[in-house]
């Protein structure tokens, strides 16, 4: 081979090696990142579509399923007044609400002052998230089907903790119940306030509705 001839045959292997090792371009990555298909929804909320509107639907004679009850909202609420004295169990019952739920929680604050508790107004009191639609029914589902069954000698929720207009709260003694948190990475155990929001007209059809949905309430 002569002298040009290995010199052409360089810089094609340069060339070569160039185009081989050019970076992935935007579209490329946009092809790797492509998710692999539709999200599967909730199957709470698929049980609600295919088989617990039909049931209210004859239930309670309704003629539009429009009529039927639907949940649109779940609000975990942890109030700690301990966190006047002490800011950081604010910090950790946030961090583990936003792990049961897998959103991130807000703080809530006094929106008023008590000079017998030392609270002045806008300090922090307390920590709350708000679910809806997929996140909603797939924490609802986990609550029912596994974190109440934890809690010692359970024998099902009180029917009577309504508001009179179909909506439902639920007070928890403690978060241990659910399995994302752990004993020893806890700074405190404390309860929370779970209000089931529904559209429901009264507490007959918003018991109903949760109770089709697989909230076990007491007899």
């Amino acid at each position: 081979m002569v002298k040009g001839d290995k010199e052409s045959h360089k810089g094609s292997e340069k060339k070569a090696a160039h185009k081989k090792e050019a970076p992935a371009t935007r579209k490329d990555k946009e092809v790797d990142e492509a998710p692999s298909g539709p999200k599967t929804p909730p199957r709470l909320k698929e049980t609600y579509f295919r088989e617990i509107v039909p049931a209210l639907m004859k239930e309670f004679s309704y003629k539009n399923p429009m009529q039927v009850p639907r949940l649109e909202r779940v609000v975990l609420n942890v109030g700690m007044g301990e966190a006047i004295q002490n800011v950081k169990l604010l910090e950790s019952a946030s961090s583990e609400l936003g792990v049961i739920t897998g959103q991130r929680p807000v703080v809530t604050k006094a929106k008023k002052a008590i000079a017998g508790f030392k609270l002045r107004q806008g300090m922090p009191i307390g920590t709350k998230v708000t679910l809806r639609s997929d996140r909603m029914y797939e924490f609802v589902d986990r609550l029912v089907s596994i974190a109440l069954p934890r809690i010692r000698d359970f024998k099902g929720v009180s029917p009577k903790a309504f508001d009179g207009r179909g909506n439902y709260t639920l007070g928890l003694k403690e978060q241990l119940i659910f399995p994302e948190i752990k004993y020893d990475s806890v700074a405190s155990i404390h309860g929370m306030d779970i209000t089931f929001v529904t559209s429901a007209i009264t507490n007959d059809e918003g018991k109903a509705l949760l109770r089709h949905l697989g909230m076990p309430f007491r007899t």
